[in-house]
């Protein structure tokens, strides 16, 4: 073999596996960065910069329209079970001659309105 192409292939030899190095760097860089982007909640851009948005169709609409009101329901519900259970705390924790003389009063005071 020619010394000059032995040097050319010694040279490529050693340059290849930086190149490949910094390619497999960029591209975890931006698989990476995109990661971060989703998890977020930037909305991914495309070629040109601009961003991507879902496209949102009249059924899509009303199905975020119906989870909402859902989720509202949902939420005053669990609203009125931390009260309720909050009340069913406090009676099991006082002790029993209050809660024996709570519920007396409580029926004097249905007494004196009926």
């Amino acid at each position: 073999m020619d010394p000059e192409t032995a040097e050319i292939f010694k040279f490529v030899g050693t340059i290849l596996p930086v190149i490949a190095i910094i390619i497999v760097v960029c591209v975890g860089g931006w698989m990476f960065n995109t990661w971060l982007r989703i998890k977020n909640g930037y909305p991914l851009e495309n070629s040109w910069g601009l961003p991507i948005h879902p496209k949102m169709d009249k059924e899509a609409l009303e199905r975020i329209k119906l989870l909402t009101n859902e989720n509202a329901q949902l939420r005053a519900e669990v609203g009125s079970l931390k009260d309720r259970l909050e009340t069913v705390e406090r009676i099991v924790t006082d002790k029993p001659s209050r809660l024996a003389r709570d519920i007396e009063a409580l029926t004097i005071e249905q007494g004196g309105r009926a």
